[in-house]
């Protein structure tokens, strides 16, 4: 099972530097025509925002953990591993409830988004924030996952601190 995740990982990983160098490519594309041939193609600015978009949503539901999002952990840093837990429990299960009565409206949304297309490349908008749709589900198993790990036997690894120090935390000497 392990195995399965580490390659699914991969997968998204590529996927996400695969986006992001398309975005690149665009970039300096339109630098290029822009700046040394005098005439920008208008495609590629719009190619640019799209793949951005892609890029924030698909690495925000598969790639970047949790610890790694700016969070406001005063409280949840001075509880005890028990308050950390029901904190925890809380947090997870008020994602869960938001995110899964929005799903409806999200699939709604971007479903009624195929009326309207970008002005120069003609992509329809549905295509474009179909990866909203996954973000969302991807927010609802992880935080469906997290209330599973908090409510098992071993609840208590899920609320210590796992963080490795980095690189300006080192001790010197």
């Amino acid at each position: 099972m392990a195995k399965l995740f580490s390659s699914l990982r991969r997968g998204t990983e590529l996927v996400g530097v695969l986006l992001f160098s398309a975005m690149f490519v665009m970039f300096i594309l339109q630098i290029f025509t822009r700046y040394v041939l005098g005439r920008p193609f208008g495609w590629t600015s719009e190619a640019c925002v799209i793949f951005y978009v892609w890029i924030v949503f698909w690495t925000s539901a598969f790639l970047v953990h949790e610890r790694d999002h700016v969070a406001f952990t005063i409280f949840y840093e001075s509880a005890s591993p028990k308050g950390k837990r029901v904190l925890a429990i809380i947090g997870a299960a008020a994602l869960l409830v938001a995110f899964a009565a929005a799903l409806p409206g999200t699939f709604d949304w971007v479903a009624f988004m195929k009326i309207e297309a970008t002005p120069v490349m003609h992509i329809r908008f549905d295509i474009i924030y179909s990866v909203f749709v996954l973000f969302v589900i991807a927010v609802i198993g992880r935080a469906g996952y997290d209330l599973y790990r908090l409510a098992g036997p071993h609840w208590r690894e899920e609320v210590e601190e796992q963080r490795q120090p980095d690189a300006s935390e080192a001790p010197t000497k």
